[in-house]
């Protein structure tokens, strides 16, 4: 690519967009971008760093023509801004080619990817290679609060990014991470999700397959070793590898492996044998049996890059984590308003886990809006019951944008309570976010914890909640009982 003076961003509010926008700006360009609405995080960033941005998409953004534009994938034919770039010959990339043609040159890419738990495992890495003095440039899909951002150019060696298995843009419908040519790779679970561009398992395992047979013979692979849910699709991934393959987890048989696990406040304590050997005793100032092995895998690729123990054990102890994963939100009357980005089975799993480990005792429920691309489809209407009755009351929201699919493919949160309610537990379905902060907040009791779990904003429900539950209320009778 040429050396553009001014960059445009069309759909600029994207979690990665504003973040590439940021980027780009301190790279030295001009920077302005459009789009349906920016919110914070994304217009604070962008504010901040004096980044002119527009609400609304308008060809008259691209005149005069900036030197190139950059499009994001949610951006479709029919966008009046790209219809202008394509009958005006603009130059145009996908973000993903930004990071590969701009950022990635000379440098030693270490690529997180997998179904679960890569944002905070590239973060986790960052402040890994922060706190050993590495000067890290990075990319992560989250806040990173250590940061205070979701990037950084450190200008060290390494990149390090999340690696998304999502489409690349319009025109490019293979995953993102196929532009990031991973000299270490992680690749932290893997299990069926984005039905919306996957048809199936098998096709989305392919994916995994063909970027691991993208890291060089100098490079490494990194894989969970002893699960038993994605253990062969890891294990047919790693087939692919023409480079050593190094295994982690809670199994003897892994290179690395973490045992005598503790919960400690907040933190997670546990041990951690390299090889068979002693390799240190570790506090982790996150909780979940999750988060240990998000550590693991950090750590292994950290240890590879030169990083010792010492600092890999301070950079733990003082991780801040990634906002909205355990995020609490305050406290009312007793009554904890916990927000997480859970939003597939597992996740909402291995979260209800770690909030029992955090606040043993305490009544727990479990509230979930269906609004990611494979949430809001049937495709999960068996598994999401089991996870979700390892809470003690379950409240299901309405399927987001639930217009948008037919009635043979959306998730039916009612058919998901009922199953709940089979095994055991109180499941009910509210119409919206005013509805569950106004029953949910008449019916919490002091030592309660209210998980909030979706991957937006769920319409403000933490903030309705707390505010709810710091005024006189009156119960109402909105939920579908049964």
């Amino acid at each position: 690519m040429s050396d553009p003076r001014h960059v445009h961003v069309i759909g600029i509010g994207g979690s990665a967009m504003a973040p590439l926008a940021g980027m780009l700006r301190e790279h030295g360009y001009r920077v302005t971008g459009s789009d349906s609405g920016v919110y914070p995080p994304a217009s604070t960033l962008l504010e901040k760093l004096g980044i002119s941005f527009f609400h609304e998409f308008d060809a008259a953004h691209l005149t005069p023509a900036p030197d190139l534009v950059v499009v994001g994938n949610i951006i479709a034919r029919g966008n009046p801004e790209l219809e202008e770039v394509l009958d005006r010959k603009i130059p145009y990339r996908s973000m993903p080619e930004i990071l590969e043609e701009v950022f990635l040159p000379e440098r030693h890419s270490i690529v997180v990817s997998g179904t679960h738990g890569k944002t905070t495992t590239t973060a986790m890495l960052a402040w890994m290679f922060q706190t050993a003095g590495k000067r890290p440039n990075f990319l992560v899909g989250g806040v990173a609060e250590n940061f205070g951002k979701s990037y950084g150019l450190g200008g060290g060696e390494e990149f390090i990014l999340e690696g998304d298995e999502y489409e690349t843009a319009f025109w490019d419908r293979g995953p993102k991470f196929f532009h990031y040519h991973p000299d270490d790779l992680i690749i932290t679970s893997l299990e069926f999700d984005h039905a919306d561009i996957y048809r199936d398992f098998e096709t989305y395992e392919l994916a995994f397959r063909r970027l691991v047979n993208l890291v060089p013979r100098r490079g490494r692979v990194v894989v969970w070793g002893d699960t038993e849910e994605s253990g062969p699709a890891l294990r047919r991934a790693a087939e692919k590898a023409f480079c050593p393959v190094e295994t982690y987890g809670f199994s003897a048989r892994n290179d690395w492996v973490a045992s005598d696990l503790a919960v400690d406040g907040a933190g997670m304590k546990f041990r951690v044998h390299s090889k068979g050997k002693p390799f240190g005793d570790f506090l982790l100032a996150a909780s979940g049996r999750h988060n240990v092995l998000n550590a693991m895998a950090a750590m292994a690729v950290a240890r590879g890059r030169g990083i010792s123990a010492e600092d890999l054990a301070k950079a733990l102890r003082t991780f801040r984590s990634v906002k909205r994963r355990m995020d609490l939100k305050g406290e009312v009357r007793g009554v904890l308003v916990v927000d997480d980005f859970a939003h597939h089975p597992t996740a909402v799993r291995a979260t209800i886990e770690a909030a029992r480990a955090r606040w043993p005792g305490r009544r727990l429920w479990a509230i979930l809006e269906p609004r990611s691309n494979s949430m809001r489809r049937k495709v999960f209407e068996q598994t999401l019951p089991v996870a979700l009755a390892l809470a003690d009351r379950v409240v299901l929201g309405g399927v987001f944008r639930a217009q948008q699919l037919g009635d043979e493919n959306r998730l039916e949160p009612e058919a998901v309570a009922e199953s709940v309610r089979e095994l055991g537990k109180s499941a009910r379905v509210f119409p919206s976010s005013d509805a569950i902060a106004r029953q949910v907040s008449a019916e919490a009791e002091a030592g309660d914890v209210l998980l909030v779990m979706s991957n937006g904003s769920f319409d403000g429900l933490c903030e309705k909640l707390l505010e709810r539950l710091g005024q006189p209320v009156q119960v109402s009778s909105e939920a579908n009982l049964r």
